[in-house]
Order: C-alpha cells, then structure tokens, then sequence
C-alpha cells in the first residue's frame, strides 16, 4: 500500500458514507464533484480509477480518467469525457466515461472506491483504454495514491 500524501473529497458525500443518487444509475447518473490537494514533489500527471469491489464475480470499473495535468486540483460534477487535459477509458458498461454506481437489486450495500494516483510521467495511453491496460501502464510509476469510499444499493 501507497502512503497518502494527498488527500481526495467530494461536497457530495463524505467518506464512508451514502453516494447520492444524483450520481447513481437510479437518477442523472452524473460524475461527482472532486477535489483533491497537491500531490508530491516528482508527479507528472493523475490518473482516477473508481470500482465496485463487491460486484458479483469481479471487481467493476466505473470510472477511469489519466494524464490529467499535476497541477489539477479537480474535477467538475457531470465531468464529460475528453475534456482538455484528461484521457477517458472504457468503463465495465462498455461506454467511455462515468457509469455511476448500479448495484444489481437485492445484492445489498456496495462499496465505491474512487482513487487517485500520482504518476511520474504522462502514459502513453490512447481513448478508451480498460482497467487491466490502466493498470498495466501505471505499473512502475505511481508515486502516490489517495482514496474516497462512499457506498450504494438498490
């Protein structure tokens, strides 16, 4: 585990606690506001990944954003792919951008997590790209992580 040298928020919900349904499959379905502080010394760029550790069978990406610029210190509610300064990857749902969280009815409460990783290069990582080749360029050059949970259910 990375330590924490940046801290990751959201005026929509505090950590451990209920996502909104503003930003879930149950209403808009809109990406969350996010904040975060400076990353360390050395980071070139950020990358976010947000999952669902507890979907049936596997883990399920809802979110993944890289080469946001180190001097990013957010990202706006309803944050639309291919906005200047952002990379957007293939979700589990198969669309690139923000799939909120969905868990399958009766399959109680589920855990979001939403990290963010200091790099220390740009990745040469094209639209589009899945989780398992997010994963793969990051390895090696994350400097830093930090995390916000916030938990759902239908």
């Amino acid at each position: 585990m990375l330590p924490l040298v940046f801290e990751l928020t959201s005026t929509a919900w505090l950590p451990g606690a209920v996502i909104p349904p503003r930003h879930t499959c149950s209403a808009a379905d809109v990406s969350p506001p996010l904040s975060w502080t400076a990353p360390p010394t050395g980071a070139a760029s950020l990358a976010l990944v947000m999952d669902d550790p507890d979907a049936p069978g596997r883990t399920w990406s809802h979110w993944l954003v890289w080469n946001l610029p180190a001097a990013t210190r957010s990202l706006a509610e309803g944050q639309r792919p291919g906005a200047p300064g952002m990379v957007a990857g293939t979700n589990d749902f198969g669309k690139v951008g923000y799939g909120g969280p969905c868990p399958p009815p009766g399959h109680g409460t589920h855990r979001y997590f939403t990290r963010l990783y200091a790099l220390d290069t740009l990745l040469s990582l094209g639209d589009g790209a899945g989780l398992i080749e997010l994963k793969g360029a990051m390895k090696g050059h994350v400097l830093a992580s930090t995390e916000l949970m916030g938990r759902s259910w239908r």
